[in-house]
């Protein structure tokens, strides 16, 4: 009897751990979102200007992130880039949805089923046509334009936001965009 109960409580602690990671999408201690965020103007295709490097992205560049709603209210997510190692196109397709109210800028995506992660805007233009994005650890940044070109104003002003969170920003890569991204 004692076996089946430790089993169990395993199971549940187990599948606790699992449900909490998967619902985590958390943001650096020094990061804050954007409040009164306008989802339906974020909506569309956003060129990646700079990244600090990571597996999932590893060798690309021509980096796009499109963004539109899906039925359920949940935002899908189409991330695309070419892989100049390899030359050739990837692509990923997942979801994100608000962490809590729609008004603040924390979301959590997930590319891989119920596995979610921090994906936080904590600096945007006026016009929404410029982003900086936080993960959910100073592992994760992103530099986001409607355009393949960011203003120096605006890249400066976000390089300095983003020192001030705690991220070192020399070792972001500025992703080059010499081809047409089919996706």
């Amino acid at each position: 009897m004692k076996i089946h109960e430790r089993t169990y409580w395993l199971l549940g602690a187990g599948l606790l751990g699992v449900a909490l990671f998967s619902t985590c999408g958390s943001i650096p201690r020094n990061a804050k979102p954007i409040d009164h965020f306008e989802l339906n103007r974020y909506l569309g295709k956003w060129y990646e200007i700079a990244r600090f490097d990571y597996r999932f992205e590893k060798n690309l560049n021509n980096v796009t992130a499109k963004y539109s709603l899906n039925d359920n209210g949940t935002v899908r997510v189409v991330n695309s880039g070419f892989d100049y190692k390899k030359n050739e196109w990837k692509s990923a397709t997942g979801k994100a949805k608000f962490r809590n109210d729609k008004q603040t800028a924390a979301l959590k995506v997930s590319f891989f089923g119920p596995f979610y992660s921090g994906y936080n805007v904590i600096a945007i233009d006026k016009d929404y046509q410029y982003a900086l994005v936080a993960g959910e650890s100073l592992k994760y940044l992103w530099i986001l334009s409607r355009t393949t070109t960011i203003p120096s104003d605006v890249k400066q002003a976000y390089l300095e936001k983003a020192k001030a969170v705690g991220y070192d920003t020399s070792k972001l890569i500025w992703v080059e965009h010499d081809k047409e991204n089919p996706y």
